[in-house]
């Protein structure tokens, strides 16, 4: 049995095939996911998982040089924005790297998140709680 903190196999495989630029998508419940990408769907229920809890987790696995946030995350969910924030502080200070991030409208991340590698459905019902994960690498 893994012993890492990533136990989902679809998402341990995500991670584990993922070359320098890719992107992922971590979403709420509601974000329109298209036919087109890979979707893994890990909500069960309302909050669960949380959108925290999976960002937590993708990142002890994933390398991130870079996050793409919607505008309106910051303006009408700010504490679960402040609390993404916190936790890109934290993955900075435990890498020894910097990660950029940069805002679009809310319509066009669901553009550029149909280009992601796949998207993570979460049970999160935070309005806009999405942030898509652009792979950095670890030398």
């Amino acid at each position: 049995m893994k012993k890492s903190t990533l136990l989902n196999a679809e998402l341990s495989y995500l991670v584990a095939t993922l070359g320098h630029t890719d992107e992922i998508t971590i979403c709420d419940a509601g974000l329109p996911i298209g036919e087109q990408v890979e979707r893994i769907d890990l909500a069960l229920t309302h909050g669960i998982p949380s959108f925290m809890d999976t960002v937590k987790v993708v990142l002890s696995e994933m390398q991130v040089q870079g996050v793409v946030l919607a505008q309106e995350f910051a303006q009408v969910s700010p504490d679960l924005h402040a609390a993404l924030m916190a936790e890109l502080k934290a993955e900075e200070a435990r890498g020894g790297h910097s990660i950029t991030v940069s805002y679009l409208s809310h319509e066009a991340f669901k553009v550029q998140s149909s280009d992601s590698r796949a998207i993570v459905r979460t049970g999160e019902c935070t309005p806009y709680a999405n942030v898509i994960f652009q792979a950095g690498v670890v030398f």
